[in-house]
């Protein structure tokens, strides 16, 4: 991106402080960019050529980004960098392209021919704003109060740059690395269990995320005591890393130290990175980071800084009443102002959500949608909400409001289908599965969804096509293998091309090597093929990785009936009818008989 542009277009310099350090020190906003949290990322709202774009604020990214599938479905040309040039994420490398944007419009102001990045795995979003914006000058992170602001300051050398915490009270500071320009990261020294690290402050990581190298330095590791799995992690990188939560004693991060907490590590190293430090720490403080001092300055918002859980209030149960008055002495801790527009309460309603306040967050978007009652995203918000505390009905009556403003919403079909389908009301089911990918852009990430629909409701054509369309538009993506595996069952579900549905299951465990779920596909493929001496070796590797599924038990029942070895086959087929009453029924369906 061309920073002159952008700084020369935001620069609307205005005192947003008062002065500092006896008027000295001046403190003031170039840009403020309201925040969205959508689960545990920080959304923030453009437009690119006019459409409206969501992308995340992620302070991790050195240069901002749009998914390969995004360009595809806004459209933009593509252009190859030079030989070798890679971007590194977690879960691998991953060799970008360019494009240019001819109108960036931000926090209200167009701005023309705007650089990005293109590449890597689906982010949840559009794309990642990067530190090539969030790094013009100074940046304040706010997202507990649903907002980042790019600032700037002036003789602030000796001065508390934390502005807005009370007289008198207390904030902490880190000295963060001078960074080259083309890379302005927010990177500083921290220690856990009194073990220097190199930390990386990335408002693009949900949580707070150590490598498996430094955390074997701290004493942590996958067999120790006191942690547990947690399952896969995905970035930008190609492929998925296994992770896992431990405990560690102290981490002190400048002058504040939080004690007998809990860490995510795992996965790649992340070069010379020990710990990305993510959205959970930023959402826990109020953040001033100084680009030209290369200070951090914070204030604590209260609780656990690692673990939100401790705002949901233990004992209360999600959906009922909180206590009056919690909610505005929560804010008045963290120097909030009440909302006065929908977009406000909305953003609140946001940051309540995630936290755990269900009613303060229903009352919030109540609000934003009495306020403006067309605006289609309060009613998503509010939807997604009713769905969370298992409301599927008040959901159901927020999309069909929604979708009498905007009949051919995308996500809005896509999330009745999901709630109706669950309700088992199919015929629904089918006529808003069916319009969303008629709706949807070929290249859209949706494809990946609706292809699980169709499969879900046995129109295995239509589920590899749209299969096919997700695979076509996401090269690099992470989930690739999913998808291929995806399609693979549904061809072999529905006996459909079987020698592709055998690459397909190949392919997928090329990038995933070892999967339960993959190997019990590739067994079904094979006992189609009637080669069941491999079928059977699928299904042993399959069970010895953990599947406890119907399926498999069933499908290698089939194989070794036909290789002969009738006890053994009788005793899968006995232990998938305990494992799912109707499998012999449900296969009889589709063909396969012992």
């Amino acid at each position: 991106m061309k920073q002159r542009y952008l700084i020369g277009a935001l620069a609307l310099f205005g005192v947003a402080a008062p002065a500092l350090a006896g008027g000295k020190c001046e403190v003031g906003r170039i840009a403020q960019l309201p925040v969205t949290m959508v689960g545990l990322r920080p959304i923030v709202h453009v437009q690119i050529n006019g459409k409206d774009a969501a992308f995340t604020a992620d302070s991790g990214a050195w240069y901002s980004m749009i998914s390969p599938g995004s360009a595809a479905e806004l459209g933009l040309k593509l252009v190859d960098l030079p030989p070798g040039y890679f971007n590194r994420g977690i879960g691998g490398d991953f060799a970008p392209k360019l494009t240019t944007v001819d109108r960036f419009t931000i926090a209200g102001v167009p701005v023309p021919r705007v650089e990005f990045l293109v590449g890597g795995s689906e982010v949840g979003s559009v794309g990642l704003l990067g530190q090539n914006v969030l790094a013009l000058a100074d940046t304040e992170f706010d997202l507990a109060n649903g907002m980042i602001k790019l600032m700037r300051s002036r003789g602030c050398d000796k001065a508390d740059l934390a502005y807005w915490a009370p007289a008198g009270s207390s904030y902490s500071l880190l000295k963060t690395e001078a960074m080259p320009a083309e890379r302005p990261h927010i990177v500083g020294s921290i220690t856990i269990n009194g073990v220097k690290l190199r930390a990386l402050f990335d408002t693009g990581a949900s949580t707070s995320f150590l490598s498996l190298r430094a955390a074997e330095r701290v004493g942590l590791k996958p067999d120790g005591p006191g942690v547990t799995p947690a399952g896969m992690s995905g970035g930008l990188g190609r492929h998925f890393v296994k992770t896992w939560i431990g405990p560690v004693a102290s981490i002190k991060i400048g002058d504040e130290e939080t004690r007998n907490t809990r860490l995510r590590f795992g996965g790649d190293d992340f070069a010379d990175i020990d710990m990305l430090i993510g959205a959970d720490f930023f959402l826990s403080h109020h953040v001033y980071w100084s680009n030209n001092l290369h200070k951090m300055y914070f204030t604590f918002n209260g609780g656990h800084v690692f673990d939100l859980s401790y705002l949901r209030n233990p004992g209360r149960e999600e959906g009922s009443a909180a206590k009056a008055g919690d909610d505005e002495k929560a804010d008045a801790a963290q120097g909030a102002s009440a909302p006065t527009d929908a977009e406000g309460f909305s953003r609140r309603g946001a940051v309540r959500s995630m936290r755990g306040d269900i009613p303060g967050a229903f009352a919030d978007y109540d609000q934003a949608i009495k306020l403006a009652p067309d605006n289609i995203e309060y009613l998503r918000q509010r939807a997604a909400l009713h769905e969370r505390v298992h409301q599927p009905l008040r959901a159901v009556e927020d999309i069909d409001r929604l979708l009498k403003i905007k009949p051919d919403d995308v996500d809005a079909l896509m999330m009745r289908a999901g709630m109706r389908l669950r309700l088992d009301h199919k015929a629904d089911v089918r006529s808003d599965v069916d319009a969303a990918a008629a709706a949807a852009p070929k290249p859209s990430d949706r494809r990946l969804t609706l292809a699980e629909f169709y499969e879900q409701m046995e129109d295995y054509p239509k589920a590899i096509a749209q299969y096919d369309l997700w695979i076509a538009a996401h090269p690099d993506d992470n989930r690739r293998s999913i998808a291929l595996n995806g399609r693979c069952w549904a061809r072999a579900l529905g006996n459909i091309e079987l020698d592709r549905a055998l690459k397909d299951c190949n392919g997928a465990l090329s990038g995933m090597p070892h999967n339960a779920s993959f190997l019990d596909s590739r067994g079904l493929v094979r006992v189609r093929m009637g080669d069941y001496a491999r079928a059977v070796v699928d299904y042993d590797e399959s069970v010895k990785g953990g599947s406890n599924s119907a399926w498999t038990y069933f499908g290698r029942g089939i194989a070794k009936l036909r290789l002969g070895r009738k006890a053994d086959g009788e005793a899968d087929i006995a232990k998938a009818k305990s494992l799912q009453a109707d499998i012999a029924d449900e296969a009889k369906k589709r063909g396969l008989l012992p």
